[in-house]
């Protein structure tokens, strides 16, 4: 590519090496992507409770669903991400991840506002990244992967009602998204679009070698740079019990409101979520009953 200087001749223009470029974001409102509930039953096995045993002053921590969650008052946000970024300036920054990801359009735009971070990006992939956070992942400049950690890719995830017609808009609608999620990743990756169209088809695990082997990390973390906190542990898997039931009785064709209500309702709380995050020591146990009558 050229450009015309003042006195009309033309040079070269020196493109500087860039993270990959800004993804699409929707504009209707109609539809939400979602993680699957088996993703949410995944992560609440495998990577439940895992923290960094490290974090500075210039650390991002994405421990939780992408995107605000109902159930226990956090979320990451790209709002909450562009205002942390804010407070850590202009010094590389380290984003350790946690998540079974969530909403895909929140994780792109968080992967928008990683991108245009002036300084180095490292990411660290604690317990798993999947779904929405496996796409923030691909923001880092280094992205590092615990040897039993797991990224997950998959195609946009979405619940949306109406006639056939309708299905077949919104899945025309959905088809540029996943195409974006296959230019990421191919980007990042260097494998062909075509065999990482192959994997998001198949909804496709990858263990921390594995996810190396393929590109999409650069190096396996440190044993010891990893802990597993049992009252997160167990927090964690609460709230994604929660959050996985919601979505079946969504799927079942109860209205986001309805779910929660009726879960509220069994629960004996109604109301909104609980002011402690998980991880704050406050006893969830009598939880149990209620997802046990929910799984059955």
């Amino acid at each position: 590519m050229t450009m015309n200087s003042p006195s009309g001749a033309r040079r070269p223009r020196v493109m500087a090496k860039a993270r990959p470029g800004a993804m699409p974001l929707p504009i209707r409102q109609d539809v939400h992507a979602f993680t699957k509930p088996s993703v949410f039953d995944e992560w609440g096995k495998d990577a439940a409770g895992i923290r960094a045993v490290d974090r500075g002053d210039n650390v991002l921590t994405m421990f939780d669903i992408v995107g605000e969650d109902f159930w226990s008052g956090g979320g990451v946000t790209a709002k909450k991400v562009t205002a942390q970024l804010r407070a850590i300036g202009d010094r590389p920054v380290e984003v350790q991840i946690n998540s079974p990801g969530g909403d895909m359009f929140e994780g792109i735009a968080i992967f928008n506002v990683l991108r245009e971070h002036p300084q180095p990006i490292t990411v660290k992939v604690m317990g798993m990244a999947a779904s929405a956070a496996s796409i923030i992942a691909m923001a880092g400049d280094t992205v590092e992967i615990g040897a039993a950690s797991f990224l997950m890719i998959h195609n946009c995830w979405v619940m949306a009602i109406g006639n056939r017609h309708d299905m077949r808009e919104t899945s025309e609608w959905l088809e540029p998204f996943d195409q974006a999620m296959v230019d990421l990743y191919a980007a990042r990756t260097g494998q062909d679009a075509k065999i990482v169209a192959k994997w998001m088809d198949a909804e496709t695990y990858m263990s921390g070698s594995q996810a190396i082997e393929r590109g999409f990390a650069d190096a396996l973390l440190p044993a010891d740079a990893v802990k597993v906190d049992e009252g997160a542990k167990s927090k964690d898997r609460t709230v994604n019990d929660l959050r996985a039931m919601e979505l079946q009785l969504v799927s079942a064709g109860a209205t986001r409101a309805e779910a929660r209500d009726r879960i509220n309702k069994i629960k004996g709380t109604p109301g909104a979520a609980p002011e402690a995050t998980p991880g704050a020591g406050d006893d969830w146990s009598e939880l149990s009953g209620l997802i046990a009558s929910l799984k059955s």
